[in-house]
């Protein structure tokens, strides 16, 4: 089965197209809610800084944006995340063309990503993870197309990617150290020059960077504190927390590549390979898909780290450009047409699982009747009150969804939660606090409510 080049770039954007319809469609007509992690991002963005109590700024930010552009439309945010998706899939396939003269090694190299869930299932709530993926594929590019082309454009880019990364999540500097090493091995066991265009790009992550520390200092960094959390790093268990976690995070890996590999059985027609190991091309492709792993699984084994799958998200983008490189003179195009029956079977298979979990499962967050609350204490703050809503308080969730429904997009606060009394005098305009039922009953001193279980307080100037 032959593949022209006109047909490849056909196939290309069909796929993009279909994959980009199809994710945003299953979800915005299967859940009644945003997930949490997007309903998070919502919350933080009323109020634009350098920095969240959980995470970078970068999540956001963007989706602040696409408010600014789309309101609370829920389609709007599953689009956003596919966009993500699929322009990191573009970007993979632009660096692999530099490593395949076939641009069919380079198709397969794309397609084959769609047999890990953490690209398609995963993909529908847009959150630190999926922001990662453009920076993520895109310091890889221009990392290697600095190396190769040398010009300062592409060690400037380079620079800004890593930086942009880095406010996405912080596991990115997994990926930075992994590049780090890639450098330390032709300086230090190639022998090869040190050039004065290798400071550029730490100039500019550290400069872009900057305002992000500073916000980090301000806040007793707020977002450090919050990761080691998320670790169980307290965890006591030496033998669970040293031993099994490495084993389950490695365990786990294999088990989210096992579509992959079936993809790959279909192409391979022998196994019998021949690695050299100073070719710079395989040594670059290794070194990025590899040592982050690699250091995860350390970080877990020696800290004693539970390791998220999810985190693993932006790990395996260029695993099918290593593979397929790897195998590139053992594939046999003639067999494409299985791979392609695969390939289409898995591509159906996933949005109809998410369509089923999300029909058979009532329980899920994105069940949660966000828009009918926010309707409920819309109508009965325009029969009580004349002033416009202007803040929201209580946790992410529940506050965040009251600030995203709500027309007026009040802005969000965490600090309200902790208030043992509420003091209308201190807040200018109008403000909700959605909690703990038992515990707004006693100290609202506006109107009280109780929505779908959510106690509500509601403070403003009265009719």
């Amino acid at each position: 089965m032959e593949i022209s080049k006109k047909n490849i770039n056909k196939i290309l954007i069909y796929f993009f197209l279909a994959h980009l319809t199809i994710w945003t469609l299953i979800p915005t007509a299967s859940n009644n809610n945003l997930p949490l992690d997007t309903i998070e991002a919502l919350a933080w963005s009323t109020n634009l800084d350098w920095g969240y109590n959980k995470h970078p700024p970068l999540s956001a930010w963007f989706v602040e944006l696409f408010y600014q552009i789309f309101g609370n439309q829920d389609w709007a945010y599953y689009l956003l995340s596919q966009i993500f998706v699929v322009f990191s899939f573009f970007i993979v396939f632009k660096f692999s063309e530099d490593f395949f003269k076939d641009k069919s090694l380079s198709l397969i190299s794309i397609l084959l990503l769609e047999g890990i869930y953490f690209y398609n299932f995963t993909t529908p709530e847009f959150n630190v993870n999926v922001c990662q993926l453009p920076f993520w594929a895109l310091s890889v590019y221009y990392c290697w197309k600095s190396i190769k082309q040398d010009d300062t454009q592409s060690w400037v880019l380079f620079g800004l990617f890593l930086a942009l990364g880095v406010l996405s999540k912080y596991l990115f500097f997994y990926l930075i150290i992994a590049i780090k090493i890639f450098f330390i091995h032709k300086i230090f066991i190639k022998r090869e020059k040190i050039k004065l265009k290798y400071i550029i790009p730490g100039s500019i992550f550290i400069l872009i960077l900057l305002p992000h520390l500073i916000w980090l200092i301000e806040n007793n960094y707020a977002t450090i504190t919050y990761a080691l959390y998320r670790t169980e790093i307290e965890n006591v268990n030496f033998f669970k927390s040293h031993f099994l976690y490495p084993l389950f995070f490695l365990g786990k890996q294999i088990g989210i590549l096992v579509p992959f590999f079936i993809m790959l059985l279909f192409l391979i027609s022998k196994f019998k390979i021949k690695i050299n190991f100073k070719e710079k091309k395989l040594l670059f492709l290794l070194i990025i898909n590899l040592v982050p792993i690699f250091l995860m699984f350390l970080t877990s084994m020696f800290m004693g780290i539970k390791i998220r799958t999810m985190w693993m998200t932006p790990f395996y983008l260029f695993m099918g450009v290593l593979f397929i490189y790897i195998f590139k003179t053992k594939i046999f195009l003639k067999k494409l047409k299985y791979f392609f029956s695969i390939f289409m079977v898995l591509f159906i298979f996933s949005p109809l699982a998410y369509l089923y979990v999300s029909m058979i499962q009532v329980d899920k967050r994105t069940d949660y009747p966000g828009k009918r609350i926010a309707q409920i204490v819309q109508e009965k703050w325009k029969n009580n009150f004349t002033d416009k809503i202007m803040l929201v308080g209580g946790d992410e969730w529940h506050g965040g969804n009251l600030s995203y429904h709500i027309k007026s997009r009040p802005k969000w606060d965490n600090i309200l939660e902790a208030k043992k009394t509420i003091l209308p005098e201190n807040i200018k305009g109008g403000f909700i606090l959605i909690g703990d039922g038992d515990i707004l009953s006693k100290i609202c001193n506006g109107i009280y409510l109780e929505v779908e279980k959510q106690g509500i307080c509601m403070i403003g100037k009265r009719k």
